[in-house]
């Protein structure tokens, strides 16, 4: 379980192709906290943590976490957001992030509005799992590779985030531009919600 307060930007300073596996090796300044099979939030995928070397770490996403996320378009080089699971003695200063990836969804404009940025995210919408939950609504929670953000401008198949200067400087929203594939997970609340409604 995560929040989707970003901890750090983590630097992928090596990919291993395995099958139809991925290895990503990270560098972050808290490897030497971490310890093998630990879950760790990737982007918003949690992954677990499978080798531990020197500064570096490594863990697997496996077939299904690529084909739903953008992991599997990870340059050496690229900045990943990290979030380390949740502890259960203190506030929650996001919303309930489970790591899980929906889908992806596509930058299509980055606008800057005095000192602070908008960034538009275009997805696929299916009817079906819109109806279980799988959308966004207005002022509602959304997770862009891992940050847990407030929605603005909800349309069918789009929607808007505001960003604030420390939360592009230190994640990996300083790196997205038009064309950029980000991760999506919505609101596991509203997928809650949307569930039960289909049984009244």
């Amino acid at each position: 379980m995560f929040s989707g307060i970003v901890e750090e930007a983590a630097v992928v300073t090596a990919i291993e192709h395995d099958k139809g596996n991925i290895h990503l090796t990270l560098q972050c300044s808290f490897v030497h906290e971490l310890k093998i099979v630990q879950s760790v939030a990737h982007n918003g995928a949690c992954l677990t943590v499978v080798n531990l070397k020197d500064d570096t770490y490594t863990v697997t996403a496996i077939k299904e976490t690529l084909e739903r996320s953008n992991l599997g378009l990870l340059k050496v080089g690229d900045k990943v957001n990290l979030e380390r699971c949740m502890v259960m003695n203190g506030r929650l200063d996001g919303h309930i992030v489970q790591g899980h990836v929906d889908q992806t969804a596509v930058c299509t404009n980055v606008k800057e509005a005095e000192g602070s940025w908008y960034y538009t995210f275009e997805y696929i919408l299916n009817k079906e799992m819109a109806k279980q939950g799988y959308a966004t609504v207005e002022k509602g929670s959304v997770c862009v590779n891992g940050i847990s953000l407030t929605v603005c401008n909800s349309k069918d198949t789009s929607f808007e985030v505001a960003i604030i200067p420390y939360t592009h400087d230190n994640t990996n929203f300083c790196q997205i531009e038009k064309g950029t594939v980000v991760n999506l997970e919505f609101d596991i609340i509203g997928k809650y919600i949307s569930k039960m409604l289909q049984y009244n």
